[in-house]
């Protein structure tokens, strides 16, 4: 499928991964519509992008009117651009680590395990649902008849979560495991899933780690011995767009790194 005519649906679109996938596709001559809390942060993003190309949305998506309303605004938007919907990526995440017990046995807070999954894992199918009800409907291109991709964001965490993780591996993991019924379930309208598991990258989740905890990840990868860039994160989304043979599983993209325990 072609990038260029086409509007993608970016979640978590004003910083990190999200914001690399939108100024990747923008770079190939499609539209983004970039939704986000952050709203000095998406209106920068949008400002540095070529004219026309993005649209911010002030978006909640642990509140699905609020997913609701950025939808709908896309949707707008695409009649005023006439480029059709073409892909969902919702990238939007949190991490927030906590042992189910602490030093004292005391059990972590189940509120704490609810904000988490609800962005991570509710808040992708809930704006991935909202979105596909638009995509099912855009007219289908080549000879495959395809109408569209959703690519999802999973972590090396549902494989190998470490100590501390709990809520986060659950939440990635599930997102992993829906994959494949998902793309069953779409099959039958020319839309493909996929989702791609990230490593250690360059981003606000990661930058919010301790500087020794950073380093320490560095020692456990192969190679390369770095954070992957989020330029790397978004080239692998626009090959996925691109490559209709792409669909129905999870690509770890982590450089060969297996999490340890702990650092």
């Amino acid at each position: 499928m072609k990038i260029e005519g086409r509007t993608f649906v970016v979640s978590g679109g004003a910083s990190g991964l999200g914001q690399a996938c939108v100024e990747e596709i923008c770079r190939n001559g499609g539209n983004v519509a970039i939704l986000d809390l952050n709203e000095e942060n998406g209106a920068a993003v949008v400002k540095s992008l070529p004219d026309g190309s993005g649209k911010f949305f002030v978006c909640d998506v642990l509140e699905t009117d609020s997913i609701a309303a950025a939808v709908q605004g896309t949707i707008e938007w695409i009649q005023q651009t006439g480029k059709p919907l073409g892909g969902i990526i919702p990238a939007a995440g949190v991490g927030n680590p906590a042992t189910i017990l602490d030093r004292d046995g005391q059990a972590f807070s189940l509120d704490s395990f609810d904000f988490v999954v609800n962005i991570n894992l509710r808040g992708t199918i809930d704006l991935v649902r909202q979105c596909l009800v638009h995509l099912a409907k855009t007219e289908p291109v080549g000879a495959d008849k395809e109408r569209g991709v959703v690519i999802m964001v999973a972590s090396v965490a549902a494989f190998d979560g470490q100590k501390g993780q709990v809520s986060y591996a659950a939440s990635k993991g599930a997102v992993a495991a829906m994959t494949l019924p998902m793309t069953r379930d779409l099959a039958r309208y020319g839309i493909r899933c996929m989702t791609i598991a990230p490593g250690v990258f360059e981003s606000r989740m990661t930058a919010a780690m301790p500087k020794k905890l950073f380093k320490g990840l560095e020692t456990v990868m192969e190679f390369p011995r770095r954070a992957g860039q989020p330029e790397e994160f978004a080239q692998l989304v626009r090959q996925v767009i691109e490559n209709s043979m792409l669909n129905g599983t999870v690509i770890r993209l982590d450089g060969g790194l297996r999490m340890p325990s702990k650092i």
